[in-house]
């Protein structure tokens, strides 16, 4: 059948009606991403006991403390790959010129960006395997060659961890994450990562300030915030909980994390703000002026470093001053200090439900006894470890180290400037979210509506616009587009 130049026409003036009807896209600069949570309590007695010596020597080390010479027994563990396999939240981000996916921590405790390189011979994987291609389950990792976009600084890099350290060399590349883009980004790339890493995992993204940064560069959030392209120069941290879910999988839904704007379906009422203390600011640090708990108030530190706390998405419990956390536990009948793997925690009946909470300066916020309640130490489910755990850190770093066992409570904000730290109660949307099956998100790659380039220069994408979006595929940007023709998909 042959087709009139009318048929064209009226198929031409069709299209473009089912296009300008179609709903069109919120816009705004801020974007969103999802994030993993990896479950809890899969772990037997012994795998727990071992990652308690790790996450506290990790806090420790990390804040420039010591420890006594009973816990330097364990020295030679790791936090990082325990913490993962706890509750650590990560998201993904993508490198490289064509970019690739790697999933990394998201850690408001440090400033530093890196991945594990395809040269790291150490680098620890699911299945035993040491480099990508060994096995479908290993660590991506980072190959700098396949990249045109990679350039080589030649300048050491290290960070130290409880067992050693991640090291190699730092570099400069094209970075992406929710929709945003840093070129000439720097990062580390390690080539010596021995035990700190468990798949899915491929390194770390640093989200506190410049001044704490090892590499010494400007943090890919901060390049961001500075550059005016956000709506609003704010992060979003919403965590979910699937600690008291036994039936959880390995990888479940984590919650979000938010650049440039707030998801205010997530929270209710106003951000109560607290300005971050430090002129110089490195960590996001506030004063903790109360702290409550089975309705007792525990005596806090008026002066020095022991007043202040360091809001740190990367560290799973609360660590304190050993005073105060002994005076936490007087409050918590049966309570009584942990030995050996468990030294520097505290026990206590997982009867008791434990009430508490926390307040810097403004309002107190309460932490759910499921939080309080870190894990059963043995099969018989009699007794506990608390949240609250003792940890001594260095003469220029807060005393207190605020995690996740807190901030799975509360919609936590990070503002750019004036530098503060907010909170705000959970939505019924948020609360809704903990222990529901679902699946995990997987790390794909979207395509960039601002570009930054580490030294302040700013360019739009030619022809893009900013869409709130989570890390949109190829395949779902083709059905996007499919929805806005009406279904008429052109290839």
């Amino acid at each position: 059948m042959r087709t009139s130049i009318s048929d064209v026409l009226l198929l031409s003036l069709l299209s473009t009606s089912a296009v300008l009807a179609s709903p069109a896209p919120i816009i705004t600069k801020g974007t969103s991403i999802p994030l993993t949570r990896r479950s809890v309590h899969k772990r037997s007695p012994t795998d727990w006991e071992e990652w308690a010596v790790r996450h506290r020597t990790y806090v420790t080390n990390k804040y420039g403390g010591t420890l006594d010479s009973k816990s330097k027994r364990a020295s030679g563990m790791n936090l990082l790959t325990n913490q993962g396999a706890d509750s650590d939240y990560y998201g993904s981000i993508a490198i490289g010129t064509p970019a690739v996916s790697y999933n990394v921590i998201l850690d408001t405790g440090s400033s530093d960006l890196w991945l594990a390189s395809s040269s790291c011979t150490t680098c620890a994987t699911a299945s035993g395997a040491t480099t990508a291609s060994a096995s479908s389950n290993s660590i991506p990792l980072f190959d700098p060659s396949s990249s045109s976009t990679f350039k080589n600084l030649t300048t050491p890099f290290s960070i130290q961890y409880a067992s050693g350290e991640a090291s190699g060399s730092l570099g400069q590349d094209t970075v992406q994450m929710a929709g945003f883009q840093v070129t000439s980004q720097t990062f580390g790339v390690c080539d010596e990562a021995n035990g700190v890493l468990t798949s899915p995992l491929s390194g770390l993204m640093g989200l506190a300030w410049q001044s704490l940064a090892s590499s010494k560069a400007t943090p890919f959030w901060q390049t961001l915030a500075s550059s005016g392209q956000w709506d609003s120069g704010v992060m979003g941290f919403f965590l979910t909980r699937y600690g008291n879910d036994t039936h959880s999988s390995n990888e479940e839904p984590g919650g979000q994390f938010t650049m440039g704007y707030l998801n205010n379906s997530l929270y209710t009422g106003d951000i109560d703000y607290q300005g971050v203390v430090s002129n110089d600011v490195a960590y996001w640090t506030l004063p903790l002026s109360s702290l409550n708990v089975q309705g007792q108030s525990v005596s806090l530190p008026t002066s020095g470093q022991d007043m202040y706390a360091a809001i740190d998405t990367g560290t799973t419990l609360i660590g304190g001053p050993s005073d105060v956390v002994q005076s936490i536990y007087a409050n918590i009948e049966g309570a009584q200090a942990g030995t050996g793997s468990w030294e520097g925690y505290w026990l206590y009946p997982c009867s008791t439900q434990v009430q508490s909470s926390l307040a810097f300066g403004g309002q107190s916020w309460s932490i759910s006894p499921a939080d309080f309640e870190h894990t059963p130490i043995d099969n018989t489910g009699e007794t506990c470890v608390g949240a609250f755990f003792e940890v001594s850190t260095g003469s220029s770093t807060p005393g207190w180290i605020v995690g996740d066992a807190f901030l799975k409570n509360v919609y936590t904000s990070f503002r750019y400037s004036p530098a503060a730290v907010g909170f705000a109660q959970l939505a019924s949307t948020a609360t809704s979210q903990n222990g529901r099956e679902g699946n995990a998100p997987s790390a794909t790659i979207g395509s960039p509506a601002a570009v930054v380039s580490s030294s302040g220069g700013v360019s739009k994408m030619s022809g893009a616009t900013s869409v709130r979006f989570s890390a949109i595929s190829g395949v779902q940007v083709l059905a996007v587009a499919g929805a806005l023709l009406g279904g008429m998909v052109l290839a």
